[in-house]
């Protein structure tokens, strides 16, 4: 008689009739439900963890890039002679031809804009409150192409109305108690050239604009200017400080750093967005494979009481694999037979976690909503963090990566007390009965 063919019916139906059956007669045990339990916990919590180290990725990379530069060229200072007076001074770093510089840059391919910058630090004070605040001198034209910030849905007021007055973040409006309309006083100590030394410059302006650019150190922080008053205001009449370029690949940005140093010369200096938050990333990327290994651990510490269940399924089973084997059944098919019974727990388990944390991600704002209610808020410190709110974000491939390593791990340790489930000998198990 013919070998029947590997993974027959008669085989899942076998192992089906197993994990159904009542445990007083030898079926399902409470071992196999709670590595079934586990096996799903551990794939929620993969799937979940992944979803949201991956939102959080995506929104801080996002809020970065909506809201600066891609990359940043300017002037090193340089050491100049004077002959009059004999004495050696240092000239600050400053783009005279920034206009024509500018236009080199944006005719370089692949860069999409640049944008001449004027930059200081001041100290805005109002209604007797005060706080450092950098200011980004720069034309409306250049306001309006930065995604975070000229967002109607988060900004208020008329950005059109940028070169009447300033634009200031929604942090730092909220902490000096001001709104659109309102005059924001701005202080800076390097101000007017008299005979008695350098006076600080006190100038007012009208709020025009108020935007949420999503990250709490840039809404905290951040003023925008006119390019002609912030040129007026620090000193910077005719020149730039910088120039921020915008790319279409972001994520290639270091491949432009030559170019632009061969465009704008040696004492050109390119900072990038990866300069400035490179490490924090790759302490994410770090933090990202550390989580996974953790928790690919607590997904095998479930896989591993299938065993369990399986060698106690065995030992109920042994009078039913005797008469089995007595009938004409293959060591290779009782093995199969308890293999789908291991493997029916782990794809349960696994379909189970799957779908427990697609509604975890899809969810995490309504939890964590939860959450801060039940611990009196402050779950979520977005001044420890940089932006608002927990965001999740569903990857195939994270999925993917949860389904095999929580599939693979449940098949691999089936195998043993499946073996040992094959390599039975009928008489002993038949001895007994």
């Amino acid at each position: 008689m013919a070998s029947p063919a590997p993974f027959s019916r008669f085989e899942f139906m076998i192992a089906w009739r197993y994990l159904r059956a009542r445990r007083a007669e030898g079926g399902v045990s409470v071992m196999t439900w709670i590595s079934l339990i586990g096996i799903t916990l551990g794939v929620m919590a993969l799937i979940a963890t992944l979803a949201v180290r991956a939102g959080f990725r995506a929104e801080f990379v996002d809020t970065i890039l909506g809201a600066n530069a891609h990359s940043t060229v300017y002037y090193a200072p340089t050491s100049v002679y004077n002959d009059l007076t004999e004495e050696t001074y240092v000239s600050p770093g400053m783009i005279e031809d920034y206009d024509a510089l500018a236009k080199k840059i944006a005719a370089l391919p692949g860069v999409t804009r640049a944008t001449p910058v004027v930059r200081g630090q001041v100290m805005a004070s109002q209604n007797s409150e005060n706080n450092v605040a950098e200011v980004y001198g720069l034309t409306l034209d250049a306001l309006k192409a930065v995604p975070r910030i000229a967002d109607p849905e988060t900004g208020m007021g008329n950005i059109d109305d940028f070169d009447k007055g300033i634009a200031i973040g929604s942090g730092l409006a909220r902490e000096l108690g001001v709104v659109v309309g309102d005059r924001v006083q701005l202080i800076s100590p390097d101000g007017a050239q008299t005979a008695v030394g350098t006076t600080p410059r006190v100038e007012s302006y009208d709020v025009a604009y108020v935007f949420t650019a999503g990250r709490y150190d840039i809404d905290r922080t951040r003023i925008y200017m006119p390019m002609p008053e912030a040129q007026t205001y620090f000193n910077r009449e005719g020149m730039a400080d910088e120039i921020e370029i915008f790319v279409q690949d972001p994520e290639k940005v270091d491949d432009f750093t030559m170019p632009l140093i061969q465009t704008v010369g040696e004492r050109a200096q390119v900072w990038t967005w990866r300069d400035a938050s490179g490490s924090f990333l790759k302490a994410l990327d770090v933090e990202d494979d550390v989580m996974f290994i953790i928790l690919s651990i607590l997904v095998l510490i479930a896989s591993m009481n299938i065993t369990s269940g399986l060698i106690m399924l065995v030992k109920n089973k042994g009078r039913d694999i005797g008469i089995l084997r007595t009938m004409g059944l293959t060591e290779g098919a009782v093995l199969r037979v308890f293999f789908l019974c291991g493997a029916f727990t782990g794809v349960i388990g696994t379909i189970a976690g799957v779908v427990l944390g697609v509604i975890f991600a899809l969810n995490v704002d309504h939890i964590m909503s939860f959450v801060n209610w039940f611990s009196g808020g402050g779950a979520w410190d977005p001044a420890v963090r940089g932006i608002y709110e927990l965001p999740a974000k569903l990857r195939g491939v994270d999925i993917a990566k949860a389904v095999i390593l929580s599939l693979a791990l449940s098949f691999i340790v089936t195998i043993f007390p499946a073996r040992r489930a094959a390599r039975m000998n009928p008489v002993e198990a038949l001895r007994y009965e």
